[in-house]
């Protein structure tokens, strides 16, 4: 072989290998990112020349929307990504998307392995989460990791460039996650450390509201909770937490105590404005009349409320002149709005006493302007109890008759059972207590008392005629004159012991016996006919003699006896 055959063989081999190495390398290209030369741009294609042997196109929507989107010129280096060397045009087919797609691949993994932050936009709802595009890479965001606590609004974070942490990717399968949350609990625990540090107790905050309990709120600081009393939420009354906050509220509260060892935050929002009881006293007078509403109502009376933060109470006792033992519920209602007086206010006990009743005419005063003691007066039994009658006076107002002003004479227990409720009766006013709201009547005052006068001339020590009206194995119930009653106890029937018995007297029979005891109030007399004859026997033995003379107490005896007959015949 000569030796040009040599070097045309040798050249030959040579051009072949370099060919086989060159198209090797242009196989390894397709799936590969490179840069390429804007060549033209057309109407809806982009020509770019990437090195190889014809150029490529791409769709100019890869490169915006609308003309306005789309900033590119001929002559500018765009990277590209190679789809295929050469379609069935012989054009190398490029992508923009793919391209940026990629870039976004590399530098979504660098941020994973170093643990950075990316940033990305929210566009897209799926389920159990949403869509996010990373700069080209879309991702999954599960709803759990959308924030620390529920969001019920998700629009103002929608469309809006944020940070987010890689969890994990997955190239093969094209996943990507990311969490929101995990950005804002780093933020959180940064925000903790200079908000702990720096805090102090009249420092004003902003906050959220992350629970709210029977008594109070949790309000999130920024990584670092407070707890918001109910009783620090305002200065009105609140019954629960819920009636002036809600989950999710923002609020500006106030730093009232902070604990640094135990890391305890109290806050308050009433603090943020003017304590009203400062100036209740100038406000609220003792003696105005001020409008108010009922804000609650208790056993012991209601609440009104005067202005915002100042309450007052109005006892049971001051909401009627005359419905006593009933329920202030029965009387006013909540959010009822009512007139009062102001009655006592204790500013260090944050106390104000209030009157509903003072408002109006006190019916019990002028009663007694228009009704004199002594009147005989005329109406309705309205109820019967154990201890009298009550009768109406007006609409308002009962009078008492109290049992022992029912009859002169008699038991009331027993007379109070001849009355009946709805019966028109007629009685005299005792007595009209305008403080006690108290009226007292009188039955027994319509008729004149004629035992009282009776008794007024009878003397204790005093001998009088009984006239037997019952016998019992006690004692003897008596009359003295026309209305007097008596008693003679069986001890008190005989000096000797063997004639103290009843069964020696009749009714109707006719006894003298000495007045004991005088109970005026009650118009009853106690007498003995033993004492009776005790004295006879002393008058008897101081006029005839004593047993010193020798003369026998019978003797004595029939001597006075003998002499009283004489006199009485005389």
């Amino acid at each position: 072989m000569s030796q040009a055959d040599i070097t045309a063989n040798s050249t030959s081999e040579n051009f072949a290998e370099l060919l086989d190495q060159s198209f090797q390398e242009m196989a390894s290209i397709e799936g590969s990112v490179v840069s390429g030369t804007v060549l033209s741009i057309e109407k809806d294609m982009i020509l770019i020349d990437v090195g190889l042997k014809s150029e490529g196109r791409v769709s100019i929507r890869e490169f915006g929307n609308s003309e306005d989107d789309i900033q590119i010129n001929p002559g500018d280096i765009v990277e590209v990504y190679i789809e295929r060397l050469e379609d069935i045009n012989g054009h190398a087919v490029l992508s923009r998307e793919k391209a940026k797609r990629e870039e976004s691949w590399i530098n979504l993994e660098k941020a994973l392995e170093e643990q950075k932050r990316v940033n990305g936009v929210i566009f897209g709802k799926v389920k159990g989460g949403f869509t996010v595009d990373l700069e080209g890479a879309t991702a999954f965001l599960p709803g759990s990791q959308v924030d620390i606590r529920p969001i019920k609004d998700l629009g103002a974070l929608m469309g809006t460039p944020q940070p987010f942490q890689i969890l994990k990717m997955d190239r093969r399968r094209g996943n990507i996650v990311v969490s929101r949350r995990a950005v804002l609990e780093d933020s959180r625990a940064e925000a903790k450390s200079e908000l702990v540090a720096n805090l102090q107790e009249g420092q004003v905050l902003q906050g959220i509201v992350k629970n709210i309990t029977d008594y109070g709120a949790f309000v999130d600081l920024g990584g670092v909770d407070g707890l918001l009393h109910v009783t620090d939420i305002s200065w009105k009354r609140i019954n629960h937490p819920s009636e002036a906050l809600q989950m999710g509220e923002s609020v500006q509260v106030k730093v009232i105590k902070f604990n640094d060892e135990t890391q305890r935050i109290s806050l308050g929002i009433k603090q943020l404005t003017e304590d009203p009881w400062l100036k209740v006293i100038d406000r609220f007078p003792v003696g105005s009349k001020m409008n108010g509403v009922v804000t609650n109502i208790t056993d012991y009376g209601s609440f009104v409320e005067l202005e915002d933060g100042i309450e007052g109470l109005v006892h049971v006792s001051e909401m009627s002149w005359t419905k006593k033992n009933v329920h202030p519920g029965k009387i006013v209602s909540t959010s009822e709005k009512v007139e009062v007086i102001v009655l006592e206010i204790d500013v260090s006990k944050r106390r104000i006493s209030l009157g509903i009743k003072q408002c109006i005419e006190n019916p019990w005063k002028s009663y007694k302007d228009n009704n004199k003691t002594g009147i005989t007066i005329e109406g309705e039994i309205r109820n019967i109890t154990e201890f009298g009658l009550f009768i109406g006076l007006s609409d308002d107002i009962d009078g008492l008759v109290h049992l022992s002003d029912l009859s002169w004479d008699g038991n009331g227990d027993e007379l109070i059972k001849g009355f009946t409720k709805g019966d028109t009766i007629k009685a005299k006013i005792l007595d009209i207590d305008v403080d006690k709201e108290r009226i007292s009547l009188g039955i027994k005052q319509l008729t004149e008392d004629l035992a009282s006068s009776e008794i007024d001339n009878i003397r204790k020590g005093s001998t009088v005629t009984c006239t037997i009206a019952v016998i019992s194995d006690n004692g003897l119930d008596v009359t003295v004159g026309d209305n007097i009653k008596g008693f003679i106890k069986k001890s008190d029937l005989a000096r000797e012991r063997n004639d103290q018995r009843t069964d020696r007297y009749g009714v109707g029979d006719k006894v003298d016996a000495t007045v004991t005891n005088i109970d005026k109030k009650q118009r009853k007399i106690n007498l003995s006919i033993k004492a009776r004859e005790i004295e006879e026997e002393k008058k008897a033995m101081a006029e005839f003699g004593s047993s010193d003379s020798g003369a026998s107490l019978g003797d004595i005896l029939g001597a006075a006896l003998a002499k009283k007959d004489k006199i009485s015949k005389e």
